[in-house]
């Protein structure tokens, strides 16, 4: 390809507006699905219409840590196991903005454990993607805490003897109100997902099983990322609402993956505002919004009742 065709390719991308191609091609081994992932997040973006300044990117350290670096929104690639607190700091500095944590099973879960599960208590709004391949991909391929038992590692040279986590288990009980999981086989699932969780408020957790072809199919030789992709499409079968009890996943075993969750809960912020309002009363300035903004919306509210003078009503 020349030059010129590279350029002209670079321009036409469907997915130019949201990529920054000329960071293409990207670190990713053949057969990895962090890529498919990535698409499924710009798409669900592209569709919902949603303002670019209004969207934020927070990833963590690993393979999909990277995903910070391609995208073309405000991002931050922030040190191990901190994406959520650093995500949530941003949430609270810029209400407005849709704050997306994307990162992989090993930083959000492992090191970033303790942080995954008390934003998930306090429902911060945060959408959560985490791109589960059972193993550190980019330090050698240990065990992670979703690593299958049985299933051969760097650190476990005979076969994984630790209990894994069952992440939508895991962030049902910390208190998420939003929880799916796919595989990277399922795009348009997963950009659905993805979209809903965009479209509502609270702590959303999506799980993507992706494959690692260079190291955890490799060790434990299950060929490349086209049998991955069999693998996904034999054994993993949508079930709706399912009890997240239920729901881990044995080394080569079936795969449960659909919305487990989606309930209504005040978010922190909210929840903040609710209780201050509650005991201050009206001195209370609501968090996340000017003196300009709550005045707008007390006129809104009294002219809604008719108690504007102005509008007849509310006709």
């Amino acid at each position: 390809m020349s030059k010129v065709e590279d350029d002209r390719y670079r321009q036409e991308n469907p997915m130019s507006e949201y990529l920054r191609m000329e960071r293409m091609p990207h670190i990713w081994c053949p057969g990895c699905g962090i890529g498919s992932v990535v698409t499924c997040m710009a798409d669900a973006i592209k569709k919902g219409g949603y303002d670019h300044d209004k969207i934020a990117v927070v990833s963590g350290i690993g393979c999909t840590g990277r995903v910070a670096g391609y995208v073309k929104f405000d991002s931050m690639h922030t040190t191990h196991g901190r994406a959520i607190p650093v995500a949530t700091g941003l949430k609270l500095a810029r209400p407005d903005m849709k704050v997306i944590v994307f990162s992989g099973d090993g930083d959000l879960t492992g090191i970033g454990g303790n942080h995954f599960i008390h934003a998930a208590r306090r429902n911060m709004d945060l959408i959560v993607i985490c791109v589960n391949n059972f193993t550190y991909g980019m330090t050698g391929g240990q065990v992670t805490p979703t690593t299958p038992q049985s299933a051969n590692a760097s650190t476990t040279p005979y076969g994984n003897y630790e209990y894994p986590f069952s992440l939508p288990f895991l962030a049902d009980a910390a208190g998420a109100t939003y929880i799916a999981r796919w595989t990277s086989l399922h795009a348009r699932n997963i950009t659905q997902s993805i979209g809903e969780a965009l479209n509502r408020t609270g702590f959303s957790f999506i799980e993507v099983i992706t494959p690692c072809t260079t190291l955890y199919q490799r060790r434990n030789r299950l060929g490349d990322g086209l049998d991955a992709m069999q693998y996904y499409h034999d054994d993993a079968d949508i079930q709706h609402g399912a009890d997240t009890r239920t729901v881990g996943i044995d080394f080569q075993g079936k795969i449960a993956m659909g919305k487990f969750v989606d309930r209504p809960k005040p978010t922190y912020l909210e929840a903040v505002n609710t209780r201050y309002a509650n005991v201050i009363g009206d001195d209370y300035q609501l968090y996340g919004k000017n003196p300009l903004e709550k005045e707008k919306e007390k006129e809104a509210a009294a002219c809604g009742q008719g108690g504007c003078g102005s509008c007849g009503g509310g006709e």
